[in-house]
């Protein structure tokens, strides 16, 4: 996609969030792995990783709202159309095959993963049906 104004700070945003996300899952494994937390304490390290990923969902809902350029906005909608339509699918599956006891449980921040690799899908969706007009990223 372009490196639109908005685009630049929507990936400042991203850096900054994914270094946070970083920080904060080394800190809680490293902290659960020695056993240095428990109590109330553990619940809340347990959800400090989440949180720069619920703001990763923020900057790009942010992202859709400060884009000027109509075009860039729609290919990042169809990409998260095409993110989410991955991800619930796949969550969908598994949880029936998982109720009908045919494969494990995995746990649920895998549903994050496949939501940013249908979202790679949609980009190449994107490239493939609007041409060279647009990188696959």
């Amino acid at each position: 996609m372009p490196w639109t104004p908005a685009a630049k700070r929507y990936n400042v945003r991203l850096i900054l969030l994914t270094l946070l996300y970083g920080v904060f899952l080394t800190s809680a494994v490293y902290g659960f792995k020695h056993h240095l937390v428990g109590g109330a304490s553990a619940w809340v390290v347990a959800t400090l990783p989440a949180l720069p990923l619920i703001g990763v969902f923020a900057a790009m809902g942010s992202y859709l709202v400060e884009e000027q350029d109509e075009y860039v906005r729609m290919l990042l909608v169809r990409q998260m159309l095409w993110g989410m339509g991955f991800a619930l699918s796949c969550a969908t599956v598994w949880g029936f095959l998982e109720g009908f006891d045919l494969i494990r449980h995995i746990d649920g921040y895998w549903i994050v993963a496949a939501w940013y690799f249908g979202q790679g899908i949609g980009a190449c969706v994107n490239r493939v049906t609007l041409g060279a007009r647009v990188a696959c990223s």
